[in-house]
């Protein structure tokens, strides 16, 4: 950490190696049944919510998750676990912007898994300036 705080991590052109599909996938799938855990484990259990609210809890615990973990330390749990890390394209770290960008297109589902490009980044990544490398 810098000393304002804010995360380091490798930039463009330092750090690991670029993250594989199959890695970044199932750090997402970490990510999400935790979500699931936390929001019917813990929060049913504190919060009495419609079935139509609560059906979106986990989603919105997703976004929390993503846009905290990646601003303040480079990664969600699930990166964590895989030895990911989301480093910015240009800059020393992901601002909490890019993050919450970020974060948005990864709760719709299809940017994350939309790759149309060589460098095998995801439009979630692409749209936010960031990368996901293994470290």
């Amino acid at each position: 950490m810098s000393s304002t705080g804010h995360h380091r991590g490798p930039t463009s052109g330092e750090g690991g190696s670029r993250a594989s599909f199959g890695r970044r996938l199932i750090a997402l799938i970490i990510d999400w049944a935790a979500c699931l855990l936390i929001t019917n484990g813990l929060i049913s259990q504190l919060v009495d919510l419609s079935p139509a609210a609560f059906s979106f809890l986990p989603l919105g615990l997703l976004f929390l998750v993503h846009l905290v973990g990646v601003t303040l330390g480079g990664a969600s749990f699930g990166h964590r676990l895989l030895g990911l890390q989301v480093v910015p394209m240009h800059g020393e770290w992901v601002t909490p912007l890019r993050s919450a960008v970020r974060a948005a297109l990864l709760c719709l589902v299809i940017p994350p898994i939309l790759v149309l490009s060589e460098d095998g980044r995801g439009l979630h990544d692409r749209v936010a300036g960031t990368r996901i490398v293994h470290v």
